[in-house]
């Protein structure tokens, strides 16, 4: 080799020694502008409620602003085909419930997203049982009054949904398949205006979080017929679980979870879940969501996706048996 070939190689290797700690200083930098959180309902829901409180402290271990985005609408499709499409940079985080990952995708073969290639998962967030709620007017004190008065009135009692496709909508079918009624699915864009129509009597029943609905039942607002867990909440201790209700097996909670864009770097996922990990130990967290009815949870991203699976599995199963389709 040449004297200026071996010159020109020597500054070569020094300049690559010299960009490599530079390239990784780079990756290291993250984030170093602000991050998106998309929440796939409107405010005022579960969702929006986790994702607000999970972006302000975010917001304060990394340093940069959380901006929350509300992306409502098709059963929480718009918000996942907004993330599936986003880049992987660690700049768009997103509040994935069950049923964006789990259920929707069961009901439509169209959506323009796949749960287990278009997303990575990063942690379990949160997880809330459901409550069978009813108008006052509604002529029924329990749940066996409701199924009763069901069989009575074939395809007449409603029930409004935060869309189709959610847990909102199927926790519905299941009501239906295991109680052997038929009542009429009414979808809405979101928990809020689907409770303002049960208040306001637009629709004789709604399926949703202890979250959205403990707030009413405790004002009057609203009767809760049963709550969809093993065990009766400390928020409301005088409504009973579905067990004691009389609807055995009618035990339907939701998660929440948070997910990146498929292919996100590792290092990005694993500072994320750390994060996540600390802001679930607060006692504040625990506190607020405890006041809602919510649990605080947290998990590595491989118990996700094991969530995932297991549960898309499941839902498929109640779909199959029920018949049950997007509105």
């Amino acid at each position: 080799m040449s004297l200026p070939v071996r010159i020109l190689a020597a500054c070569l290797l020094t300049l690559g020694l010299a960009a490599a700690p530079a390239l990784q200083a780079q990756g290291n930098a993250w984030p170093n502008k602000p991050i998106r959180l998309i929440v796939p309902f409107p405010p005022g829901g579960a969702a929006d409620t986790i994702g607000r409180l999970y972006g302000e402290k975010l917001a304060i271990i990394l340093k940069q602003p959380v901006i929350v985005e509300n992306k409502a609408g098709a059963g929480t499709a718009i918000a996942a085909e907004f993330v599936a499409r986003s880049a992987p940079d660690g700049y768009t985080l997103s509040i994935a419930p069950a049923g964006q990952l789990t259920l929707l995708p069961n009901l439509n073969k169209k959506v323009a997203y796949d749960p287990f290639k278009d997303f990575a998962p990063v942690s379990l967030l949160a997880t809330v049982p459901y409550i069978v709620a009813a108008k006052n007017e509604l002529p029924v004190r329990n749940a066996g009054e409701l199924v009763t008065l069901a069989r009575s009135r074939p395809g007449s009692i409603t029930y409004s949904s935060c869309g189709s496709g959610t847990i909102c909508h199927l926790a519905g079918e299941l009501f239906k398949t295991q109680t052997g009624v038929d009542i009429l699915h009414v979808p809405y864009k979101g928990s809020a205006p689907a409770i303002t129509a049960l208040l306001g009597g637009e629709v004789d029943l709604a399926f949703d979080t202890l979250t959205v609905l403990s707030p009413q039942v405790r004002a009057g607002k609203v009767k809760a017929l049963a709550i969809t867990s093993a065990e009766r909440s400390p928020l409301l201790p005088d409504i009973p679980t579905s067990a004691e209700a009389g609807l055995s097996g009618f035990e339907v909670d939701s998660w929440f979870s948070l997910v990146v864009p498929a292919g996100t770097p590792k290092e990005i996922v694993h500072k994320l879940n750390a994060a996540l990990g600390d802001i679930s130990r607060q006692p504040e967290v625990r506190e607020k969501f405890s006041a809602s009815g919510l649990s605080a949870l947290h998990s590595t991203p491989e118990k996700l996706a094991q969530l995932i699976q297991s549960d898309h599995a499941r839902w498929a199963r109640v779909i199959a048996a029920s018949g049950a389709t997007l509105d």
